[in-house]
């Protein structure tokens, strides 16, 4: 599972179960199962999607029952078409019912944003420009929707704000300009590449003059682009952005811009309909 070295998966496993446990933990599955009855069931798409967290699911029933036996049958990144089993599963009913919606939860929305993304990428197929997802992320999770958006076919842009220089439009007007703010940023010597966002064209000679090592077209349209692609004339990478939809990105990608960022498919993912169903027969 390639999830970033400083995510930590137990203490990620442990909140979510807490939140969800409460004090009391599970007083429905108490009253109503033997304490060591077994639950053998399965994990299945209900619809047709690209899979992200499978391990990150498995981690919540082995954190309710050690002994818990998990046959994975579907890697994060693979597609499953509708009726797909996921995983097989046996072990203490209690425990599996208490991990059910955590378990659940995640991966139906991790699997949401690979999804989404999927349908992103493949829209751009052939083109030769990037997909890139944004930091428009649900707060606390945005480890593990990158980690998703990866597993969809998109490449991370910048994790947090030390691990990259973005000069936005507000950056832009406080400092009084294109030119002026790359300068700053140049001359604070952080050892990143400086990028800066435009939104017109006659932004783009100053932006470049003063330095920038890679430009954001944002909110430009195709034929906008175009003219971008022509005067910068390869001398930098350039990223279009905003407001970019399914209907829309292949034509943007078309312009020859060497990426695109949309931030709806980490903001905006629908979560996919994954069901944890109960089987007769041992896995």
């Amino acid at each position: 599972m390639a999830l970033p070295d400083n995510f930590d998966l137990d203490e990620f496993v442990q909140r979510v179960l807490a939140e969800d446990l409460g004090r009391g933990g599970d007083v429905t599955s108490k009253a109503t199962i033997a304490e060591h009855a077994r639950l053998n069931a399965a994990m299945n798409a209900r619809q047709g999607l690209v899979v992200a967290g499978i391990e990150i699911a498995a981690a919540f029933f082995r954190a309710m029952d050690a002994n818990v036996e998990i046959e994975i049958l579907v890697a994060d990144g693979q597609r499953a078409e509708h009726g797909t089993m996921l995983t097989r599963l046996s072990g203490n009913a209690r425990a599996m019912l208490a991990a059910e919606r955590p378990a659940l939860n995640t991966l139906q929305h991790l699997s949401g944003v690979a999804t989404l993304t999927r349908e992103y990428a493949d829209a751009i197929a052939g083109t030769g420009t990037i997909l890139i997802d944004t930091r428009k992320t649900v707060p606390g999770l945005r480890v593990l929707e990158k980690y998703a958006s990866r597993m969809g076919g998109a490449q991370n842009h910048r994790m947090r704000l030390d691990d990259g220089v973005l000069i936005k439009d507000n950056h832009v007007a406080v400092c009084g300009g294109v030119a002026e703010a790359v300068r700053r940023a140049k001359a604070a010597n952080t050892g990143l590449p400086v990028q800066v966002e435009v939104d017109r064209i006659d932004q783009i000679e100053p932006a470049l003059s003063a330095g920038a090592d890679r430009l954001l077209l944002d909110n430009m349209d195709p034929a906008q682009l175009r003219e971008a692609v022509r005067v910068v004339a390869k001398r930098v990478p350039l990223e279009a952005s905003g407001g970019v939809t399914l209907e829309t990105i292949r034509f943007l990608a078309e312009t020859g811009v060497d990426f695109i960022s949309v931030g709806r498919i980490t903001q905006s993912a629908p979560a996919v309909d994954i069901g944890l169903d109960y089987t007769f027969e041992r896995p």
